[in-house]
């Protein structure tokens, strides 16, 4: 129905919905495997969403330099990684990223980062978006990284709750309680029967869905 009903005479209100359900976000699909195009140089060029696999990562980045929040790039980049530092290097019109770090020799490019590195650059990347999302949807984020970076991804998350409708989908305890401590509101899933759940929840109880103002658009 919502590929089909185009008319915004007859249907505006499916209309407004259509688009704003194509600007919602998911991010589930990061691949850092050593083939993944992640680790390979990328052409530059501006880029205020990263692209559903990441592929884009370096350009994302430098987009967020130039024309997003760049201090709080910087400042995630040292909360995670203390002491590091984390620039996008172009050559003949392609992007490297580069994140010098206390006690290497030489800076480090996205083939030689380890799989949690790299995942939580592509994570910084998504959630400070110069163009923010109505709703953006984690799955399992905490993949591949390292426990003491929770910390560090939920302050992220919380800073990009002020401008984006988070749902964040987690088994990682200590990520749960790191944005419990932020201010989010911990749900947990149980299956009954075949049916998933929320845990203490009734039908008269479900918390609030929030749509986002249409008049975004």
């Amino acid at each position: 129905m919502l590929t089909e009903v185009l008319d915004p005479v007859r249907a505006p209100e499916l209309l407004a919905v259509r688009e704003q359900i194509r600007t919602w976000r998911f991010y589930d699909q990061f691949r850092t495997d050593t083939d993944s195009p992640v680790r390979q140089s990328q052409i530059g060029t501006r880029t205020p969403v990263l692209d559903a696999d990441g592929r884009d990562l370096a350009a994302a980045l430098q987009t967020i330099i130039e024309i997003g929040d760049s201090d709080a790039l910087h400042g995630t980049i040292d909360d995670a990684f203390p002491g590091s530092r984390l620039q996008v290097v172009e050559s003949r019109g392609r992007f490297d990223l580069e994140l010098s770090a206390h006690g290497l020799l030489r800076p480090l490019g996205a083939a030689g980062l380890s799989d949690g590195t790299l995942r939580f650059l592509l994570l910084v990347a998504a959630l400070l978006s110069p163009r923010p999302p109505s709703l953006m949807v984690l799955n399992e984020p905490e993949t591949s990284l390292h426990v003491d970076l929770l910390s560090a991804l939920a302050r992220l998350i919380a800073r990009a709750s002020a401008h984006t409708q988070i749902v964040v989908v987690t088994h990682a305890r200590g990520l749960v309680e790191a944005l419990s401590s932020c201010g989010a509101q911990p749900m947990r899933l149980v299956k009954d029967f075949g049916a998933t759940t929320l845990e203490g929840v009734g039908r008269l109880d479900q918390p609030r869905w929030n749509w986002g103002p249409l008049n975004r658009l």
